[in-house]
């Protein structure tokens, strides 16, 4: 059986992949922090100390956690730039993804389709990398959002082209 987007599918593959690093890399740092809520200690000094009365679930995963994930005792705002990291992920990747499906279900030119799911692939990785890495601008959130960027430009008046030639 032929598959109907092909392309896209891939790409959607791909980036569902990225997504899950990201996210898996937000939960490391929470654990690592032990910040449960927010991006950083100040965010949560209302909030109640989990592990001075641990509830069973609560001190099995601090046990769980402290064997196997290095804790850290200060606030270096790693965890504030990977909740960005992903939070700008799911903020662009949704449409540009649409983008690809769109164009291939309107039979686009296959290279434009393989250019821009390529393009954002690589714009999303290095600007996750750029935001993780480095407080401030950074090559790879510059290569991240421009290329991110050029996507949408050129995603958006391509789905306009295709659109405007089915009339």
């Amino acid at each position: 059986m032929s598959a109907i987007i092909p392309i896209s599918t891939f790409f959607i593959g791909c980036h569902g992949l990225l997504a899950l690093g990201l996210s898996y890399q937000v939960v490391m740092e929470r654990t690592r922090t032990r910040i449960w809520h927010g991006a950083t200690t100040a965010e949560v000094a209302s909030q109640p100390d989990y592990l001075k009365n641990p509830n069973a679930w609560a001190a099995f995963v601090e046990k769980l956690t402290q064997k196997t994930v290095v804790t850290k005792q200060a606030d270096d705002g790693v965890l504030q730039r990977k909740i960005r990291a992903y939070g700008n992920f799911t903020e662009y990747v949704p449409i540009a993804l649409l983008f690809l499906v769109a164009l291939e279900l309107m039979q686009a030119a296959t290279w434009l389709i393989w250019m821009l799911g390529a393009m954002l692939i690589v714009a999303r990785i290095g600007h996750a990398w750029g935001l993780i890495q480095t407080y401030g601008p950074s090559p790879g959130r510059a290569i991240g959002f421009f290329g991110t960027w050029l996507v949408y430009i050129i995603g958006s008046v391509a789905c306009l082209y295709y659109s405007v030639q089915q009339f």
